[in-house]
């Protein structure tokens, strides 16, 4: 993974600290699963009667979450200076913020700061 979105994700997460704050950062993505498994002698496998599964956290949720030291729950969705955030993006952070916690979205560090201490 890379580009500008991974680089602002790695910028907030180092400076949580600083912000009484620890953060999370959970991976998701697709894999295969099915009946039966076969390891060919070349390093490739075949699945009999494969189908896909999806493995983390539900769409939408934000890149990095977690709690103040004060216990507040936050998410902080990042984006690159053009990126656009989805339905379900939007969706998961007005949820957030429905319950109390602290969310938004964030293009750089100053924006994530201000997500955090000043809600």
């Amino acid at each position: 993974m890379g580009g500008p979105e991974h680089a602002i994700q790695n910028v907030i997460r180092l400076a949580l600290p600083t912000w009484n704050a620890v953060g999370f950062r959970a991976n998701v993505g697709q894999s295969w699963t099915g009946g039966e498994i076969i390891r060919l002698a070349n390093g490739d496998v075949l699945i009999r009667g494969a189908r896909p599964f999806s493995t983390g956290l539900p769409p939408g949720f934000s890149d990095i979450f977690g709690l103040t030291n004060e216990g507040q729950f936050f998410a902080i969705e990042c984006k690159a200076s053009n990126g656009k955030t989805s339905d379900k993006q939007r969706h998961f952070l007005q949820t957030i913020r429905d319950h109390g916690g602290l969310a938004g979205v964030a293009r750089s560090v100053e924006e994530a700061e201000n997500i955090i201490l000043k809600g």
